[in-house]
């Protein structure tokens, strides 16, 4: 941490073989994950990649422009962890695959920093988040990694609302678990990849129990769907 408190910026940004639109966007990832959108001006931001704010302007057309290009990007980085762990299958070293996720980008922290924040761009990464998280997880389960699921879809939103979530209350986290998720070492990550998998592994509920609730619940749904189509027709009546 700097001394203001501030995440450490990376060399990455003084590199003069990186573009000047990739360092704009990772000192942008820098500043809004520690500061958010809203307290973070674009001259800032020029001054951490060593250009001008016009450039910026440029590059990007305007501050919204620059987080969606931010958002974009985080979205590109957790999509390419998560493919190739689950391309990996049951050879996924799980600690390397903590240090690929969390090493030199502050992906987390951006997360929580922008689900919080909210902006039209938040349900834009959501969406683009579980699109990804469609692919990897039919991946996963060809690998063997991960089990077939009755609904693919309404399992991968309800991870990434699960995931996303908590990184939202990460406060509580670090209050009740000792888990630090936005700047703790690898650790804290391990101990909350260890807590995540064996309640995804071993589950919670009872099996048996959970077929006879999952048949009350889908006769639940339908006699509830149905009502409200007779109360629909009666009122267009």
């Amino acid at each position: 941490m700097s001394a203001d408190g501030r995440p450490k910026r990376r060399r990455a940004f003084d590199d003069p073989d990186r573009t000047a639109r990739a360092r704009i966007r990772d000192a942008a990832i820098e500043r809004f994950a520690a500061d958010g959108v809203a307290a973070t001006n674009l001259k800032d931001i020029a001054a951490d990649a060593g250009v001008s704010t016009p450039l910026v302007i440029h590059h990007f057309g305007s501050k919204e422009g620059l987080r969606a290009a931010c958002d974009e990007h985080i979205a590109s980085l957790i999509r390419e962890q998560k493919t190739k762990a689950m391309a990996a299958g049951k050879n996924l070293d799980p600690f390397q695959a903590i240090r690929e996720t969390y090493d030199g980008t502050p992906v987390i922290r951006y997360l929580a920093r922008t689900i919080a924040d909210g902006s039209p761009h938040v349900d834009e990464l959501i969406d683009e988040m579980i699109e990804d998280s469609l692919t990897y997880l039919a991946e996963g389960v060809e690998s063997g990694l991960i089990k077939p699921a009755e609904n693919l879809r309404e399992q991968a939103s309800l991870l990434c609302l699960w995931q996303l979530g908590t990184l939202v209350l990460h406060e509580h986290a670090k209050r009740l678990l000792g888990i630090d998720l936005i700047d703790g070492d690898t650790r804290s990550l391990i101990k909350w990849m260890r807590i995540n998998a064996e309640i995804l592994a071993k589950g919670v509920i009872d099996e048996g129990f959970y077929d006879k609730w999952r048949d009350a619940m889908k006769a639940a749904e339908q006699r509830t769907a149905a009502d409200q189509s007779e109360s629909t027709d009666r009122e267009t009546t």
